[in-house]
């Protein structure tokens, strides 16, 4: 496995992981992905805003199935 792909497997588990943890707070859903949106943002450095808005719909809806 290249070291690329490495990295990207291990931050897709760390975000995964994170938004878990967001999504099973007791709070509103608005403010779970405005949550999972700030870690994406500060761990992702220059992601476009539609991909953002994506991934954190993606991850929520994951999440969501898994519980």
């Amino acid at each position: 496995m290249k070291a690329y792909q490495l990295v990207l497997a291990a931050l897709g588990g760390a975000l995964v992981g994170a938004a878990a943890a967001l999504l099973m707070a007791p709070q509103k859903g608005s403010e779970t992905r405005s949550a999972i949106k700030g870690y994406i943002r500060s761990h992702v450095p220059g992601i476009k805003e539609d991909d953002l808005n994506s991934l954190a719909d993606q991850i929520a809806e994951e999440i969501k199935e898994v519980k």
